[in-house]
């Protein structure tokens, strides 16, 4: 295969975990693209403006390809903790997602125009660990956005109950609401008789 292909395949992969990201925004109120889920406040805009920052950085900074002329205050090394996990009252789910569909034109680009061989070194990385290749980022934005685009699937269900893997692939098998809580409740059974199993 060659080096092309290779693209094309990286690509498809990391292409289907952005989308999926977007989706899970599909339909819901402000509040519900905000709201914490999780006791560490997993939220499903912030997981959009964390993969925007993670392209930016990975794809930008690490081949000499910033992305802001003045980046954001989320986006510095002296932001709070956490400050890219999480949108404020005056960043609009518009100016998220635009931003996230920016990082995108930008990151395809840079892939576009380096060989997969080509290095790049993360400035918020140690030293000794700092330069790696293109191959090497690629490969870690596809792990680190389809790793959240499974976190905002979970979240999407616990919001309003919508599942699926992508837009017209649900990806589950067939089964009316009924079906899901009885295989739910057989679940449930079975978690309770392994414990009492286990409990000496």
């Amino acid at each position: 295969m060659g080096e092309s292909e290779q693209k094309t395949d990286l690509l498809h992969y990391l292409q289907a975990a952005r989308d999926a990201l977007l989706w899970k925004l599909d339909g819901l109120s402000e509040y519900d693209v905000r709201r914490p889920h999780t006791p560490t406040g997993t939220n499903l805009l912030g997981l959009v403006k964390h993969a925007s920052g993670v392209e930016l950085g990975y794809f930008g900074s690490t081949f000499g390809r910033p992305f802001f002329d003045e980046p954001p205050s989320w986006f510095t090394e002296v932001a709070e903790p956490n400050a890219d996990m999480w949108a404020t009252a005056d960043e609009s789910r518009e100016q998220i997602v635009e931003l996230y569909r920016q990082a995108w034109r930008h990151s395809d680009t840079t892939i576009a125009a380096l060989a997969l061989d080509a290095t790049g070194h993360v400035p918020w990385w140690p030293e000794e660990r700092r330069k790696v290749t293109l191959h090497h980022v690629l490969v870690r934005v596809i792990a680190d956005t389809q790793r959240h685009a499974g976190h905002a699937d979970i979240i999407r269900e616990l919001t309003d109950g919508a599942v699926g893997m992508t837009k017209g692939n649900c990806s589950l098998p067939p089964g009316d609401q009924a079906w899901w809580e009885d295989h739910r409740r057989q679940l449930e059974r079975v978690a309770r008789e392994a414990d009492r199993r286990d409990t000496p």
